[in-house]
């Protein structure tokens, strides 16, 4: 998802030229978001493990089907590649990857366990990519990459803050202090509602600020699927039971929104 994000952010910068250099840049760009990305889900893997035990005892660490050292030993050649594939794109995109990376290894390390500000980083993690594109296609100005990036930072942040209500049982035992911790279960199904309607909101811009060309009615036909999603989320999230089978039900819902908006987006950037 993150690797196709980049494709995004290049695809909307260079308004349907693509030629040798284009695709190369894309080539790297996807290998970047893809391995850095790679390895902070390994990483998250590696410092949930013991939370995992009970949130999700099926993933392959405490299922038993990779150990932690084979994880371990996984994680440091992705980040490798990514940083090196970043580096070939130049300095500017290095820095962003390396500050990705970053980004990844702090919050699966310590900023996990701050609440709103760690679901911040996870979502900023997900709007990255879009301008990490821009960037490597050679476009160092605000533009349409950057409204896609906000788009995808609201709907990551409010499934972020959802996945809370789920992880009540194992997030207590790192003493992590989620939303629905914190704050109760009501407020963490307020707040990530509203996320939920502020991406939709947002996924207005580029049509408000003109930024779409010939890729106008592209994006309003292919925008109004996933916007529908995250209308329907805020009804459901502020009315479900607190029950974790439901909450992940309504967390892959979310995640299935995301996906349609990057295809959007995508298909909008080919037009553009």
């Amino acid at each position: 998802m993150v690797g196709f994000a980049v494709f995004v952010g290049i695809a909307v910068v260079v308004h349907g030229n693509v030629n040798a250099i284009v695709i190369l840049r894309s080539l790297l760009g996807f290998l970047t978001g893809f391995s850095i990305s790679s390895f902070s889900m390994i990483t998250n893997d590696v410092y949930d493990y013991e939370v995992d035990k009970i949130n999700q005892p099926s993933r392959p660490l405490p299922s038993g089907r990779i150990t932690l050292g084979g994880a371990k030993t996984y994680a440091i050649p992705f980040l490798l590649l990514g940083l090196i594939a970043a580096l070939t794109l130049g300095l500017l995109t290095l820095a962003i990857a390396g500050l990705f990376a970053f980004i990844g290894w702090y919050y699966n390390c310590s900023a996990k366990k701050s609440g709103l500000f760690g679901n911040s980083l996870v979502a900023i993690s997900l709007a990255i990519p879009y301008i990490y594109g821009s960037i490597a296609a050679g476009n160092y100005s605000v533009n349409l990459a950057y409204l896609l990036a906000l788009t995808s930072f609201l709907a990551g942040l409010g499934r972020e803050v959802l996945k809370g209500i789920a992880d009540i049982a194992g997030d207590k035992i790192r003493n992590i202090r989620s939303v629905a911790i914190a704050y109760g279960t009501k407020n963490t199904k307020l707040l990530s509602a509203l996320f939920f309607l502020a991406a939709v909101v947002s996924s207005t811009f580029p049509i408000v600020f003109g930024l779409l060309g010939h890729a106008f009615y592209v994006y309003v036909i292919l925008i109004l699927l996933p916007d529908a999603i995250f209308l329907y989320l805020p009804y459901r999230t502020l009315t479900m039971k607190v029950d974790v089978l439901e909450s992940l039900k309504l967390k892959s819902i979310a995640l299935l929104g995301m996906l349609l908006g990057l295809l959007a987006d995508f298909a909008a950037g080919l037009f553009v």
